[in-house]
């Protein structure tokens, strides 16, 4: 992962909102959740819900998929490993103290 990537996805996450969304979606699994369902879960009109999904999908941290005549949202694993293997190993360095706390 590249740093612009990165710093893209730490900005997405770094709103209240942002982070329960993908804790609700990471809990989900493939199956993913449609938007009202997240909208609902973390108290957001679905004004404020489609603005949040829509921040985390452009960083890459989520993925949509039209079902019907609905949205249904998932958490891009893939992306939020990378996340994680970027902060542990390009910018910690593989610190041993780091790892430990992992």
């Amino acid at each position: 992962m590249n740093e612009k990537a990165a710093l893209s996805m730490f900005s997405a996450l770094s709103q209240e909102t942002r982070l329960q969304v993908i804790r609700y979606l990471v809990q989900c699994g493939d199956e993913g959740a449609s938007a009202g369902d997240v909208g609902a879960r973390v108290q957001a009109s679905s004004s404020r819900a489609s603005f949040h999904l829509s921040a985390l999908e452009q960083a890459g941290l989520i993925s949509s998929e039209r079902k019907s005549r609905h949205i249904i949202y998932r958490a891009n694993f893939q992306a939020l490993g990378g996340l994680i293997s970027f902060l542990l190993n390009d910018c910690c360095g593989n610190h041993p103290d780091i790892r430990a706390c992992c």
